[in-house]
C-alpha cells in the first residue's frame, strides 16, 4: 500500500501523460511565471537553459529535464527530443502555480506511435485535421495514418486522373442507422469532399513542425469502389458503378490487368511527391475474390504467373505494388490480409484482426504495427450501448485500451524487435461530425499514447487514472472534446 500511495502521490504532483522513463522528485518548485512562460515557448533565459547538448540522453526522441527552485534545464541530442521535453514542460506548467522540482530522463519505448483517421466514410476539413494533429502532438504520438480512399469516397486530388475527385469524392446519399437494419434507410443528401494537393502538403508540413509523420493510405485491391466508379475500366465487370452509399464490404475490387497497374503507379507517383513518409499504406484488407474467380483476365494472370488460387493472386498484386514503392525508396505497409497467399518481401504488417497476423509476420522476420480491433479500435462502444451514441459495435473501454500490451507473449526477444509500436484506429462510418470523432477518440488515445511511450513496467492503471484529469485539461485547452470517464 505504501508503494501504491507513493505512486499516486507522484502522479498527482507530476500529472504527465505519457509517464516518463525515469522521474525523480525534487524539493521545492520553480515559480517564476514569466520565466516559465518563456520556457514552454522554448526560449532560453537567465534561469532557463534549453538546447542541443552532446551529453544528453542517447536517442532521436530522448531528452533530459531538470527543474530546481532556481532553474530549468532541458537538453536533447536532436530536435525531436527537445520538442518532447517542451511538451513535458507544458504539461507540468499547466498543472500548478509553478513547476515542481524534478529530474526526468525520458525516451519512448516504441519508435512508432500511431493514430489513424478514416476520412473516406465521412470527410473532415483541413482545420479539423490540424486540430487532430495538435492533440496527437500534445501527448507524444508521432504518426498520423490518413485513410484517404474508400468505397464511399476518394479524398485526394490526383491531377492526372481528375475523375477521382469529380466523381469518386461524392456519394449521392448515406445510409441512416446500423447498416444491418432492414429496410435500409438513407438521408437523401449528397456527401463528399477532397483535399487538394496543396492542402495535403499543408497538412504534411503542419504535422512535421509538430514531430508527426503523415502516413497516407491508398486502398487496393479492395475498398476501391470510388476509384472504379471514377474509372470503370479498372473493374472486373461492366459498369456503370456508383460510389457506395452504405457500409460493409463490396465485391468490387480492382482488376489485375496491366492497365490497372499503370493507373495505380500514376496515382502513387503523385502520392509519393506529396508525402515524404518512408511508409506508404496500400490497405490490402477485405478484398473479396468473387469477381476474380469469374474474371477471364484475372484467371489468365493466374495461369500465366503459376498462381494456384485467388489468394496468391492478391499476393502477386501486392508484390507488384511493393516493387514500385521500393524502387522509389519507400516501404509498403498493409493490413494483415496481405499475409494471405504469401507476404511481399519487404512489407510491414498492420495487425488488426487480433494479434495473429502480427505474430505470424514477426516470426517471418517482418516489421509489424499492432492495432488489434478488440483493444485499439476507437469506433467501438466505450460503455453500454444503450447509454452511448450509435457506434460500429464491440466494446473497448479506456481501461482495456490502457492494459493492452503491444508485444505478444508468443514472440521471442529477437522477434519482438520487429514490433514497431501500437496504433489506434478511428473508423468513421458512425461518426458524421468532428464532435463525434473527438468523443470516440479521447480519452482512449491518451491510453494509447502512454502504451506507446512508457516502459512496460512503468505503466500503472491507478496512476494513469490519477493523472487523467490534468490530461483532459490539456484537451480542454486545445478545444478537443472527449468522453468523460
Amino acid at each position: 500500500m505504501a508503494e501504491l500511495l507513493t505512486a499516486l502521490a507522484l502522479a498527482r504532483r507530476y500529472p504527465l501523460v505519457p509517464w516518463p522513463r525515469l522521474l525523480e522528485p525534487g524539493a521545492g518548485a520553480f515559480t517564476d511565471r514569466a520565466a516559465i512562460a518563456r520556457a514552454v515557448r522554448g526560449e532560453p533565459g537567465p534561469s532557463i537553459s534549453i538546447g542541443l547538448q552532446p551529453d544528453a540522453p542517447d536517442g532521436a526522441e530522448a531528452y533530459a529535464l531538470t527543474v530546481t527552485a532556481q532553474s530549468i534545464d532541458l537538453r536533447a541530442r536532436e530536435a525531436a527530443g527537445l520538442r518532447h521535453g517542451l511538451t513535458t514542460l507544458r504539461q507540468l506548467a499547466a498543472a500548478a502555480d509553478g513547476i515542481s522540482a524534478v529530474r526526468i530522463e525520458d525516451a519512448p519505448r516504441f519508435s512508432y506511435r500511431g493514430l489513424h483517421l478514416d476520412v473516406g466514410r465521412h470527410f473532415f476539413p483541413v482545420a479539423f485535421i490540424k486540430k487532430f494533429i495538435d492533440a496527437m502532438a500534445a501527448f507524444k504520438l508521432n504518426t498520423f495514418h490518413w485513410h484517404l480512399t474508400e468505397d464511399q469516397g476518394w479524398r485526394l486530388e490526383i491531377k492526372r486522373y481528375p475523375e477521382l475527385t469529380t466523381v469518386g469524392a461524392w456519394r449521392g446519399e448515406t445510409i441512416i442507422g446500423p447498416a444491418r437494419d432492414r429496410p435500409e434507410r438513407y438521408d437523401g443528401m449528397k456527401h463528399g469532399g477532397f483535399y487538394t494537393q496543396a492542402e495535403a502538403r499543408e497538412v504534411v508540413a503542419y504535422a512535421a513542425e509538430r514531430g508527426i509523420t503523415v502516413l497516407p493510405e491508398i486502398e487496393m485491391p479492395g475498398h476501391a469502389l470510388a476509384m472504379i466508379a471514377s474509372y470503370p475500366e479498372l473493374g472486373n465487370v461492366p459498369g456503370p458503378f456508383k460510389v457506395r452509399t452504405t457500409w460493409g464490404t463490396s465485391d468490387h475490387v480492382l482488376s489485375p490487368r496491366e492497365e490497372t497497374f499503370t493507373f495505380l503507379e500514376g496515382v502513387l507517383a503523385e502520392v509519393l511527391d506529396i508525402f515524404p513518409s518512408t511508409f506508404i499504406h496500400i490497405g490490402g484488407d477485405e478484398a473479396p475474390k468473387t469477381q476474380w474467380k469469374t474474371s477471364p483476365e484475372a484467371q489468365a494472370v493466374m495461369q500465366r504467373e503459376g498462381l494456384k488460387d485467388e489468394e496468391e493472386l492478391q499476393s502477386w498484386f501486392i508484390r507488384r505494388i511493393e516493387r514500385f514503392l521500393n524502387a522509389h525508396g519507400r516501404r509498403l505497409v498493409g493490413w494483415d490480409e496481405i499475409l494471405e497467399g504469401g507476404l511481399a518481401p519487404n512489407a510491414t504488417v498492420m495487425s488488426w484482426r487480433g494479434i495473429a497476423g502480427g505474430v505470424a509476420a514477426a516470426k517471418q522476420g517482418h516489421d509489424v504495427i499492432m492495432s488489434p480491433e478488440e483493444d485499439l479500435y476507437f469506433d467501438h462502444y466505450q460503455g453500454p450501448a444503450e447509454s452511448e451514441p450509435l457506434a460500429h459495435g464491440g466494446l473497448t473501454t479506456l481501461e482495456e485500451t490502457y492494459r493492452y500490451e503491444p508485444i505478444p507473449a508468443e514472440l521471442s526477444a529477437d522477434e519482438a524487435k520487429h514490433v514497431l509500436g501500437p496504433q489506434g484506429n478511428v473508423w468513421t462510418e458512425y461518426m458524421p461530425t468532428t464532435t463525434q470523432v473527438e468523443y470516440m477518440t479521447y480519452p482512449r488515445a491518451l491510453a494509447l499514447a502512454e502504451m506507446g511511450w512508457s516502459a512496460k513496467d512503468a505503466r500503472d492503471w491507478e496512476s494513469f487514472a490519477a493523472r487523467l484529469p490534468a490530461a483532459l485539461s490539456v484537451l480542454d485547452t486545445l478545444g478537443i472534446g472527449y468522453r468523460r470517464p
